[in-house]
C-alpha cells in the first residue's frame, strides 16, 4: 500500500516566493537496498520561468540514513503551474538497510522556503551489489567491497534516420537491429559488462527541441524532451534488468542562452556564467531524475573535449577555461550526488594542460586509434604520472568513417581482439571500448567477448581483485602476465603472418610446479600444456607453436 500523508495547510511567503506542501505519498511499497524507490509530492509554489531552474525553485529530499549519515537528493518536476498545484518526483536508492528519515525542503530564489514533516521509511536487503566506485588502478569496487572489471564496447547510439557513412550507411541506419533492445541483450549474453552511450542531439535528446535526426524522439517544445525522457527511463530498467554498467556520455546539451536574446560562443560554454548555470541545473535534473541508477557507473562529461577546444584551429579555445570549467562542475556533480558515482571525462588524442589532475576527475582516459599496440605504455604511464585510473574510451584499427572497412576486415577483427586482451592485462579498470559496434556486430565479432569475460571472471576469483605484473617472454611475440592470488595467467600475441614455434618464459619465485592449459578464445577451448619445466629461474614452456596473428591465453595453478 502506498504511504500518503496528508500535511496541514501552511503557507510561507518569502519575498514574492510561497510554499504550500499538500501531500507527500511514498510510492513504493517496499523500500529495498540499492533498488528505487519513488516518493511523489504535490505542492503550491511560485517560479517566474521554468520549474527546472534552481536559481527559482528546488525541492531536495532530505535523508538521515540507519547510520546516520545526512543526505541531500534533489528531485524533479514533473507537472503543474506556477502558484497552482505541481507533481515533482523524488528517485531515492537506499545504500544502507534499516530506518531512513526524510523531509522536503523547497528553496526558492536560493533561499530555504520549507521544509515538510518529517518522515520515515524501512529499507529491506536486497542481495543487489550497489554502486560502483573507484578502487585501485585495475578494478572498480561494489558498495558491498565485491571487485569488478568492465569488459567493454563503445554503444554509443541506435541507428539514426540519416547517416553520414560513405560504406556503410544502409547497414548504421537499420533500426531494426541497431537499438538498445537488441544489442544490449546480445552483448550481455555474450560476456559484456559495461558499455559508453551519448547523451546528443540523435540520442536521448533530453535537451533538443527540434528536429531530431531519429524518429524514435518527437520535437517538443517542452523544457525537456519527453520521448527522450521516457527513452532514458526504459534503458536504465533495461540495462538494470541485464546487469549492465553504463559510462553515460553528458555532453554539452542545449548551451545556448537563445531565449534571453544573448548570443553565446564555444568558448562560452566554459566561461560565461549563464551558460554554466544553465548546465549545472541540467545536471541537477539527470542526477534527481536518474541518480539512483546502480548501472550508470561514470558520468563522463565530454566526448574528446580537445576536439572542441580545437574545433577552430586558428583560435583554440584557452587549456585554462576547459580545466576549470572541469574543476567546477566535476565538484558541483560530486556536491549533488549522494551515491557518489565516478566522475570522467575524455580526450581524443591532445592533453589538455591540468585536466588530468582535476581531483574530482576520478578516471582520466583517452582515445587511441590506428595505434592499438600503444595501449599498454599508454595506461602504464599515464596511471604512473598522474596516481589515478586511466581508460581507453575508444580504439580502433582505423577512425576515417569515409574508408572502406571491408578492405581491412581481418586487420579490424584482429585490433578489436588485440585491445581487449592489452587492457585485460593492463592497470585499467575496464577494457579498452572499440568504436564501429555496428560493423563488429555485423562480423559476428559480439561473441568474442565471451572468452575475454571467461578469463576475467577466473582472474577475479582467483586474487578477488588483486594483480601483480608477471614478466613473460615469447621472442617475437607480444607477452603479458599477471599473478591473480596464486594463479597465473598469461596472454600471447603473434604479430608476425607467419607461424613460429617459441619458448614462453614466464617469471615465478622458486620451484613451485603449475598445472597449466592453454584456451583459445574465439572457441572457448581448453588444452593441458604438458611440455613445462619449473625452476628457480622460471617457467618454460617448451617451443609452443604460434599461430599467424593469433592470440593464445595460458592459465597456470598451482599443483598442490
Amino acid at each position: 500500500m502506498n504511504k500518503t500523508f496528508l500535511l496541514a495547510v501552511f503557507l510561507i511567503v518569502t519575498g514574492n516566493v510561497f510554499a504550500q506542501f499538500n501531500k507527500i505519498t511514498q510510492i513504493t511499497n517496499q523500500p529495498l537496498q540499492y533498488e528505487r524507490s519513488d516518493f511523489e509530492i504535490e505542492l503550491k509554489t511560485q517560479w517566474k520561468k521554468y520549474p527546472y531552474l534552481q536559481e527559482e525553485v528546488a525541492l531536495d529530499m532530505v535523508i538521515t540514513t540507519p547510520s546516520g549519515i545526512k543526505l541531500t537528493l534533489p528531485c524533479y518536476y514533473e507537472s503543474g503551474e506556477s502558484g497552482k498545484a505541481s507533481i515533482w518526483k523524488a528517485r531515492f536508492a537506499p545504500q544502507e538497510t534499516g530506518q531512513y528519515k526524510y523531509s522536503f525542503q523547497l528553496t526558492g530564489g536560493g533561499k530555504s522556503v520549507k521544509k515538510s514533516q518529517e518522515q520515515t521509511f524501512e529499507s529491506k536487503a536486497s542481495g543487489k551489489s550497489g554502486f560502483l566506485h573507484t578502487r585501485d588502478y585495475w578494478t572498480l569496487r561494489f558498495d558491498n567491497g565485491k571487485p569488478f572489471r568492465g569488459i567493454a564496447e563503445n554503444i554509443c547510439w541506435e541507428s539514426r534516420d540519416r547517416d553520414d557513412s560513405k560504406f556503410y550507411k544502409d547497414l548504421h541506419e537499420r533500426a531494426d537491429i541497431y537499438n538498445y533492445e537488441y544489442l544490449l541483450p546480445d552483448f550481455a549474453k555474450n560476456g559484456g559488462n559495461f558499455f559508453r552511450t551519448w547523451m546528443s542531439g540523435w540520442n536521448l535528446p533530453i535537451d533538443q527541441k527540434g528536429r531530431i535526426n531519429n524518429s524514435r524522439y518527437t520535437p517538443s517544445d517542452e523544457y525537456y524532451n519527453p520521448s527522450a525522457l521516457a527513452k532514458m527511463d526504459r534503458l536504465m530498467d533495461l540495462c538494470d534488468s541485464l546487469q549492465l554498467y553504463i559510462m553515460l556520455t553528458l555532453g554539452q546539451g542545449d548551451a545556448s542562452l537563445r531565449e534571453e536574446g544573448i548570443t553565446t560562443t564555444p568558448e562560452d560554454f566554459f566561461i560565461h556564467p549563464k551558460v554554466k548555470a544553465k548546465y549545472k541545473n541540467r545536471l541537477r535534473y539527470i542526477v534527481a531524475r536518474w541518480g539512483y541508477s546502480t548501472s550508470i557507473a561514470m558520468w563522463e562529461f565530454f566526448n574528446e573535449v580537445d576536439n572542441v577546444q580545437f574545433r577552430n584551429k586558428d583560435n583554440p579555445i584557452k587549456a585554462e577555461y576547459i580545466t576549470q570549467w572541469h574543476d567546477e562542475m566535476a565538484t558541483y556533480l560530486k556536491k549533488i550526488d549522494p551515491y557518489h558515482h565516478i566522475v570522467t571525462t575524455s580526450i581524443s588524442h591532445r592533453d589538455v594542460d591540468g585536466m588530468n589532475l582535476v581531483k574530482d576527475l576520478d578516471i582520466n582516459q583517452k582515445h587511441i586509434y590506428n595505434n592499438t599496440s600503444v595501449i599498454p605504455e599508454e595506461i602504464k604511464k599515464y596511471t604512473e604520472a598522474f596516481e589515478k585510473p586511466y581508460i581507453i574510451g575508444e580504439f580502433g584499427y582505423e577512425w576515417d568513417w569515409q574508408k572502406n572497412f571491408s578492405e581491412f576486415a581481418d586487420g579490424m577483427d584482429i585490433d578489436f581482439k588485440r585491445g581487449l586482451w592489452y587492457g585485460l592485462f593492463s592497470p585499467t579498470p575496464v577494457t579498452p571500448m572499440s568504436w564501429w559496434w555496428e560493423f563488429f556486430d555485423n562480423r559476428w565479432m559480439t561473441t568474442y567477448f565471451r572468452g575475454v569475460r571467461a578469463i576475467s571472471d577466473k582472474m577475479l576469483a582467483a586474487g578477488n581483485g588483486s594483480f601483480e605484473p608477471v614478466a613473460v617472454k615469447a621472442e617475437k611475440a607480444h607477452a603479458f602476465g599477471l599473478k591473480c592470488g596464486d594463479e597465473l595467467f598469461v596472454y600471447i600475441y603473434n604479430p608476425e603472418k607467419a607461424i613460429f614455434m617459441s619458448d614462453i618464459t614466464i617469471e615465478s619465485n622458486g620451484n613451485k610446479k603449475y598445472a597449466v592449459q592453454c584456451y583459445e578464445p574465439t572457441l572457448m577451448l581448453y588444452k593441458d600444456v604438458k611440455d613445462v619445466s619449473f625452476s628457480s629461474s622460471g617457467i618454460v614452456l617448451k617451443r609452443f607453436p604460434l599461430s599467424s596473428q593469433k592470440e593464445m591465453v595460458f592459465l597456470l595453478k598451482p599443483v598442490k
